[in-house]
């Protein structure tokens, strides 16, 4: 029973590191291509004199 403690442990963890590196992206992407999102002060088409929040 103890052989499997770990590695179950670690692919559980691995899991949901995963689900939530593919949630993070999901809201990322959806977040570059919403019309609403200001451009930052580093892109070319953003404002160079906006003050970080």
């Amino acid at each position: 029973m103890d052989i499997y403690l770990l590695p179950g442990l670690a692919l559980i963890t691995l899991v949901v590191v995963l689900i939530l590196a593919l949630r993070s992206k999901r809201k990322t992407d959806e977040r570059r291509k919403s019309a609403e999102t200001p451009k930052s002060a580093l892109a070319r088409d953003g404002d160079a004199h906006k003050k970080a929040p």
